[in-house]
């Protein structure tokens, strides 16, 4: 691995990554991993490059601006444009096979990688996002309505500071919060790339993120029939619990003790609740990501016993 920096027209500027080639001439496939809302290149977790390793495929882990708490971070315009730039420079300078490029992100990360699904669905083969933000201003308000002590900085804070304000009462903010929420955008990634969408039933209690979010970015893709109601939305957030018409039945070895307790998919995306709180399983996205070829149907499977390696992710 080595750190590099690439060039993004957005700003002219030059922005950091770490990165790790696959070895040899021949097209590989390219994976693109992200780091979470409060972290930068320090946080990157070793089983990304590990599981890109175990494959040889080419790695990147852009910097995109860094922790969410400044206007460039924050799901702006540059943070899109710094990592549809980062896979420019890998395809640039290295053999990259385009049927098989990925982006996985957790978090701050799950945020971002639906956010890049939506505005630049050409790019991806396969997008995985875990226990993402979709919502940027309903985000905010769940937060500073939990704080037991309002003085304590938070994530509401960082999204004032990235929008100018808040997003429930000044206008110009809300229009900030909206632009970089996904839920904005995602429409656009409907049928044009597979995207695998993943939390924990107990994320907004033992976790950051309630699991609204999710279900809601697949609501915004999934066919009118198969979207989750409203009534069953709010259900699940409140008793960190899945309705008995809604649980699944099945067995997902790939999701190891994480068991999937609710599992919808639609056309091109699927949903996945499972037992766990804000969590990561980056073998699971992986042997996702092994499945899935651009232009064809997508495949949901995720191999056997890929959650050895899960994670609970840092915010």
């Amino acid at each position: 691995m080595e750190e590099i920096r690439y060039p993004v027209k957005a700003d002219n500027s030059l922005q950091p990554a770490i990165i790790a080639p696959a070895e040899g001439n021949e097209p590989r496939p390219l994976v693109v991993c992200l780091h979470t809302w409060s972290y930068g290149l320090e946080q990157m977790n070793e089983l990304f490059p590990k599981n890109a390793e175990k494959r040889s495929w080419h790695f990147i882990y852009p910097l995109f601006r860094g922790p969410n708490w400044t206007p460039e971070a924050c799901g702006s315009d540059l943070v899109v444009a710094d990592i549809a730039a980062a896979v420019a420079y890998m395809k640039e300078h290295y053999a990259v096979d385009e049927d098989h490029i990925y982006l996985l992100g957790g978090s701050g990360g799950g945020h971002a990688s639906l956010l890049m699904a939506a505005r630049h669905p050409e790019l991806w083969t396969a997008v995985s996002s875990w226990c993402p933000i979709s919502d940027v201003a309903a985000w905010f308000k769940e937060t500073r309505t939990k704080k037991a002590d309002p003085t304590r900085r938070s994530y509401d804070d960082h999204i004032f500071e990235a929008c100018g304000g808040d997003p429930v009462s000044d206008p110009k903010a809300a229009a900030e919060a909206k632009h970089r929420s996904p839920l904005t955008w995602l429409e656009n990634a409907k049928n044009k790339v597979i995207l695998d969408i993943g939390t924990g039933i107990h994320d907004g209690h033992t976790g950051s993120v309630p699991v609204s979010h999710a279900i809601r970015a697949f609501n915004t893709v999934a066919e009118p029939a198969d979207r989750i109601s409203e009534e069953d939305i709010a259900f699940m957030t409140e008793k960190e619990e899945i309705p008995a018409h809604l649980r699944f039945d099945g067995e997902d070895p790939a999701y190891g003790s994480y068991k999937v307790l609710m599992r919808r998919s639609s056309g091109m995306v699927r949903l996945t609740i499972f037992e766990g709180g804000h969590d990561i399983l980056p073998g699971t996205a992986f042997g996702f990501f092994d499945h899935q070829t651009r232009g064809e149907a997508p495949v949901w499977y995720s191999g056997a016993e890929n959650a050895a390696d899960a994670v609970e992710l840092t915010k």
